[in-house]
């Protein structure tokens, strides 16, 4: 990088400073966390599409399309379910929740059940999202050093520091606004390498056959049960469906969004744009990959700058086993992008990963005050709350600090257990809101029971958490694989189905729930614009999905 690079960095860095000050004025919880609930679609969307769309994605989607063993343009199937995820939350989840005029999700599960069903969500909630936000902004500074030879120290500092002041300042405004800028900086990131990719690509021999053929399959039809089969049809369409419609819908980083819009038709509009919106972006991180991994293979160059950070090898297959292919994206900015643009590139990594800290820390800054400190008291002091937001935003920026230089280089089985927890989660997360708001009958006994029961068969279910397990008691070393996104579907009809058992033998319902007006599915929601939509825009997908491949080879 040069002068004019480092010049767009700092600006970027003055701007966000700007932009915490520019949104300083908030008068109370619902300013701060909820801006107000006066927010647009637009800028919501963007900034739900940005927290999801982290640098993570920016840098290893690609890279499994391109580079990584066993990769390829499967990596799509994960937007398949998206658009029905959508319609489920535009009509079962978001409505009740933004009525409620709640800041945090989980206080409308406590006036559903009780208050530790509150405190089971919150606090798994806080715990593992913090934890993974510190892994990925460690992942990323340690990244960046790799390419740019910059401490990842100072990376994560960088990264972490600045994004702490902005959203200390400007409370959700800030973090959403911020979040949009940073999505469209991202967006045009990723339009710029496939531009230059494919110029340099055309230049250096065009694409090969064996190599498209080998990476362009989207569409497999199996049902990821056993090794090898990942990534199939029906799983990523059931168990993606349940995952999305959790975490859109229950998570409190992008609920915390939905609750921010100044009406319903806002949620609609947003939820419709998300839905729309995501498979283009992550088909062009995925072409992305494809472009640059050919060159990859088409320049000996760019292999040698790759292999002198990572080893990576490749067979004939034009497959690499190494674990280093994320280099790939970082490395072809600093080696065959002009300077300006590389500094741009460098700003849309860094907007990646401080719109996925922004987001977090201000939700658990939110969890944190509504459900542990004020707990939903409208008496509380409105200064005094103000006064612990903030400190609660630098507490938990802090904590996702830790936990970057604590557990980010660790190769311990803790962080195994923080993934396998990740992904057995969603679906007993989703079955609680789903029975809070469709059921009458369940008891707070038997949500709980439910809950628990469901994440410890999952835990179980899950690969990782038996390799750990298989390592600490041999005997427990079982051979039986299935991918893991299929917990979703199963921790989601286990809490179900467990919670209605345990209510029928510990009936007692709380009052809010048998006061509760019945959920009633109306021939309108089902046949509105949004829905019709989203569900020919889900048809739509997969056609062309089935057809990539040949219009690629």
């Amino acid at each position: 990088m040069n002068w004019l690079d480092l010049g767009i960095i700092i600006s970027y860095i003055l701007g966000f400073l700007f932009l915490g000050n520019l949104f300083k004025n908030n008068k109370d919880s619902k300013d701060y966390f909820l801006g107000g609930k006066s927010m647009g679609w637009f800028p919501l969307s963007l900034s739900t599409m940005a927290t999801q769309l982290s640098a993570i994605s920016f840098i290893s989607a690609p890279a499994f399309v391109g580079l990584k063993l066993n990769g390829g343009l499967q990596w799509l199937s994960f937007e398949f379910a998206v658009p029905l995820a959508m319609i489920f939350i535009m009509i079962v989840i978001i409505p009740p929740l933004f009525r409620s005029g709640i800041v945090s999700i989980y206080e409308y599960i406590e006036r559903k059940y009780d208050y530790s069903t509150r405190v089971i969500l919150s606090t798994v909630f806080q715990i593992s999202r913090a934890l993974s936000t510190g892994v990925m902004v460690y992942t990323i500074a340690f990244i960046l050093q790799a390419v740019l030879g910059i401490s990842f120290v100072y990376t994560i500092l960088i990264i972490s520091v600045i994004t702490i002041i902005y959203s200390w300042q400007g409370g959700m405004k800030a973090v959403v606004w911020g979040d949009a800028i940073q999505m469209i900086l991202l967006f045009a990131g990723l339009i710029i390498c496939l531009f230059y990719g494919y110029q340099l690509v055309t230049e250096s021999g065009g694409f090969d056959t064996n190599y498209l053929t080998n990476r362009s399959e989207v569409i497999k039809d199996n049902f990821g049960l056993g090794k090898g089969s990942e990534y199939g049809l029906w799983p990523m369409l059931l168990g993606g469906f349940f995952l999305y419609a959790s975490y859109y819908g229950c998570d409190q980083t992008q609920a915390q969004r939905m609750l921010s819009a100044k009406n319903e038709k806002t949620i609609k509009q947003l939820i419709l744009a998300n839905g729309l919106l995501r498979f283009p972006v992550v088909l062009v991180y995925c072409l992305m990959g494809l472009v640059l991994g050919q060159l990859v293979f088409n320049s000996p160059e760019f292999l040698a700058a790759i292999e002198g950070v990572s080893e990576l090898h490749f067979p004939k297959e034009y497959e690499t086993s190494g674990l280093k292919a994320d280099l790939m994206v970082p490395i072809f900015i600093i080696e065959y992008l002009p300077h300006g643009v590389i500094g741009l590139l460098m700003v849309g990594i860094l907007s990646a990963a401080m719109s996925s800290l922004s987001s977090t820390i201000n939700s658990l800054s939110a969890v944190t005050l509504e459900d542990f400190i004020t707990r939903g008291n409208p008496d509380f002091d409105q200064d005094k709350y103000m006064w612990y937001s903030k400190l609660a935003v630098v507490f938990w920026g802090v904590v996702c600090i830790a936990c970057a230089f604590l557990f980010g280089g660790s190769d311990s089985p803790v962080i195994e257990i923080i993934n396998a927890i990740g992904s057995v989660f969603y679906g007993p997360v989703l079955a609680t809101f789903a029975l809070a708001i469709l059921s009458k009958k369940i008891s707070p006994i038997g949500m709980k029971m439910g809950i628990v029961i469901a994440v410890i068969i999952n835990l179980f279910l899950s690969e990782k958490f038996q390799d750990i397990m298989g390592t600490v008691i041999p005997a427990l070393d079982f051979d039986f694989e299935i991918f893991w996104i299929w917990l979703n579907f199963t921790g989601f009809f286990l809490t179900i189905i467990i919670a209605y058992v345990v209510s029928m033998i510990q009936p007692k319902v709380s009052e809010e729930m048998e006061n509760a007006p019945k959920f009633a599915l109306t021939k309108e929601m089902v046949l509105s614009k949004e829905v019709l939509i989203l569900f020919g825009f889900f048809v739509l997908v997969l056609i062309f999905s089935y057809f990539l491949p040949s219009i690629l080879i």
